[in-house]
């Protein structure tokens, strides 16, 4: 179990966090407030290998470890969690067709994807298929070298401005055993989208139902053998887990810090609030809460590098406390800015709206008590 960084990981921190204090931070509350989706700062983020960060070498990915993308990520997000959520969905998406496609298909995508030329969504979620996710209805008939798509998916991020749809969709039966993954092009005849949602945060991405009707895709984009489309969903959503816990915990450090800072300089009863004692312990344990959800996810990064048999069951312990822990920190710190935080150009109100939808997407948190409860009474029988 690693404890400190080696002197590459520290470097590839370091970039991102420059990256982000430069190129992100800057415009994040604009970006938020405009609902401008910042495509040409994404793509200077993949210049610097960040469009594929765990995506193999030869088809133009960085070919790095999940452990190096947690340090990314949580670094991207001091400047903006939304921002670096959507790049984490895209390398999601892209590893996806890493993992599971053939040597035709990622040769196909990847080089583009990598690049962020072409930009991906993830399409699971649906109207009636949430935290049930075996249970979703869009269909693929095939019709000779093609599928006919009809169906809808809900609350995709990114939808509308994306290039590439990696969807599960359903080719078989009922249940998990009945999906397969498509990749689709956007601009396929049949698919269209939503409005942008209207959200209470991630505004710094668009996010939209996505339609099928009578679309025709080809055969030869499904990843892998038809029916074992939740199989890759699945295995998608253990590094998505721990993807979007780092983003939660670079929100919350960005807004630890505004709070330290504004401690130094407020004043109340005639003394900085940092000199209250009360106040000392509020921020003590602040930073207690996020050093242990960073090392919880350190250890599960590590253990899906490793391939881990308990690997998934880290992945949702990590996920479940590290974007608790991040909201409940960034509340904190609004709540030590006190009216000053409620007020937008503060920049800490953001990250709490930013950050409470992390306890809910890439599998709720009471769907990650429910992997590691059936993990533990598996594992005691």
């Amino acid at each position: 179990m690693q404890f400190a960084l080696n002197e590459d990981q520290i470097a590839v921190r370091d970039m991102a966090l420059a990256f982000a204090a430069e190129k992100i931070a800057p415009h994040a509350l604009r970006w938020d407030e405009e609902k401008h989706f910042p495509v040409d700062v994404m793509r200077e983020a993949a210049t610097l290998g960040m469009g594929g960060i765990y995506i193999r070498d030869d088809v133009g990915g960085s070919a790095m470890t999940r452990f190096d993308a947690a340090l990314i990520f949580e670094a991207l997000a001091t400047g903006c969690p939304t921002t670096s959520a959507f790049i984490s969905i895209h390398n999601m998406a892209s590893w996806m067709i890493d993992a599971f496609g053939s040597d035709t298909q990622r040769h196909q995508w990847l080089p583009k994807l990598c690049t962020m030329e072409l930009i991906a969504s993830y399409c699971l979620t649906e109207p009636g298929a949430g935290s049930d996710a075996a249970a979703l209805r869009t269909r693929a008939v095939r019709d000779g070298d093609h599928y006919v798509l009809n169906g809808q998916k809900q609350f995709i991020s990114g939808a509308g401005g994306t290039d590439v749809l990696v969807a599960m969709v359903r080719t078989g039966g009922d249940g998990p055993g009945g999906i397969s993954t498509l990749v689709i092009d956007g601009k396929t005849p049949g698919v269209s989208f939503g409005a942008n949602e209207r959200k209470m945060g991630w505004n710094a991405q668009p996010t939209r139902a996505v339609m099928f009707e009578n679309a025709r895709v080809p055969v030869a984009n499904r990843l892998s053998e038809e029916g074992v489309g939740f199989k890759i969903a699945m295995a998608g959503l253990d590094g998505g887990r721990l993807n979007i816990t780092a983003c939660s915990l670079g929100g919350a450090q960005t807004a630890l810090d505004k709070a330290r800072a504004y401690m130094k300089e407020r004043k109340a009863f005639g003394k900085r609030l940092d000199e209250f004692q009360a106040l000392q312990f509020r921020l003590a344990d602040m930073a207690i809460e996020l050093e242990a959800a960073r090392t919880f996810l350190w250890r599960a990064a590590a253990a899906l590098d490793r391939k881990d048999p308990d690997a998934t069951m880290l992945c949702a312990m990590a996920k479940r406390f590290g974007t608790d822990v991040g909201f409940e920190v960034a509340n904190h710190a609004l709540q030590l800015h006190g009216g000053y935080g409620y007020l937008s150009e503060y920049g800490i109100e953001k990250i709490v709206r930013d950050l409470r939808v992390h306890q809910i997407l890439e599998g709720t948190n009471e769907i990650m008590r429910l992997i590691v409860a059936r993990k533990l009474i598996e594992g005691a029988r």
